[in-house]
């Protein structure tokens, strides 16, 4: 009777140790704990990155990425959740390239690897306990919050002075065409020969830049499109960013000669930034719209052509 019971009891114990529920809680208790390390060991990393978004405008829209990072992991929720984990020691070599990446940051002051190393160590992280099922699930969602980070101060200077100067001559170019008597004298323009409008590095063009790229890379995820028409979303919203600010400056330019600069620098800084998101949103749908009509009409002309090819293949007789 004692050795039954020992065997019973010993039963017991091995389902309950092999309860799913039990592993399953223990995986999100060991998660949490992973991630709540991951975020102590980055505090000052993330600190001194929140402030930058505060301090710089070119890259305000950052904070914003993940926010949105975070809502497409709660829309896809339920494919995560039937995914299930499972653990692969793969991701333990990205957390020590993250950490060699950070390293490498703190040796040579280069702050913005240490900042991308975090993307890098959480990439690793979601590897490590979840396995490679959920993380080839949110990849993509992990790529894009590198967009969080802003651009290398290097990076940075080689795209704003290049992207000043195409302000520049674009707006001169737009003004002439309406008409305007223009000059230009490096980055200053003269209007009908005695208005001054100075273009800015503020006004490059690439705070409206890291702004569509943000919007489109949410729109891509929000949207059911095979990938081509993704990366083509995103890619475009390039040289609509660069059109959207030409507009902006034309029109700030038409402000300073009919009313006052006061007047001028308020739509570009207040009216003009509020509109352009919105209108830069409307493109992009426009864009993937076109796509899809255009695809649609690809696809009704080939199966036309498959129609008359059959029907001419046909026996008279």
């Amino acid at each position: 009777m004692t050795s039954k019971t020992h065997r019973l009891h010993k039963g017991e114990g091995r389902r309950a140790d092999s309860n799913p529920g039990v592993s399953k809680n223990l995986g999100a208790v060991v998660a949490v704990a992973l991630l709540a390390a991951l975020f102590w060991a980055y505090w000052p990393v993330l600190v001194r990155l929140f402030k930058d978004w505060q301090r710089d405008d070119n890259y305000s829209v950052c904070q914003l990425v993940p926010l949105v990072a975070i809502y497409l992991i709660w829309r896809d929720r339920a494919a995560l959740r039937d995914l299930g984990a499972s653990p692969c020691w793969w991701g333990l070599g990205l957390v020590l390239l993250a950490i060699a990446a950070r390293m490498y940051g703190l040796l040579y002051l280069f702050e913005s690897a240490e900042r991308y190393s975090f993307v890098l160590a959480l990439a690793g992280l979601v590897l490590l306990v979840a396995g490679w099922r959920m993380f080839r699930r949110v990849f993509w969602i992990l790529l894009f919050l590198f967009l969080m980070v802003p651009l290398p101060g290097r990076i940075h200077n080689m795209i704003s002075g290049p992207m000043q100067n195409m302000a520049t001559i674009g707006s001169v170019f737009l003004l002439e065409v309406f008409g305007v008597t223009v000059s230009q004298e490096g980055n200053v323009i003269l209007l009908n020969g005695s208005i001054p409008l100075a273009v800015a590095e503020a006004c490059s063009g690439l705070r409206m830049l890291t702004a569509f790229i943000v919007v489109a890379g949410a729109m891509a995820f929000l949207v059911s499109r095979p990938v081509w028409q993704k990366v083509t979303l995103v890619l475009s919203s390039i040289p609509i960013a660069i059109g959207c600010n030409l507009v902006r400056l034309c029109v700030t330019a038409m402000l300073y000669m009919a009313v006052d600069s006061e007047t001028a620098e308020r739509f570009f800084h207040d009216f003009a930034g509020l509109t352009m998101m919105p209108i830069a949103v409307f493109l992009l749908f426009g864009e993937l719209w076109l796509m899809n009509k255009l695809i649609v009409a690809d696809s009704a002309a080939a199966s036309d052509e498959k129609v008359a090819e059959g029907r001419k293949g046909e026996d008279p007789a």
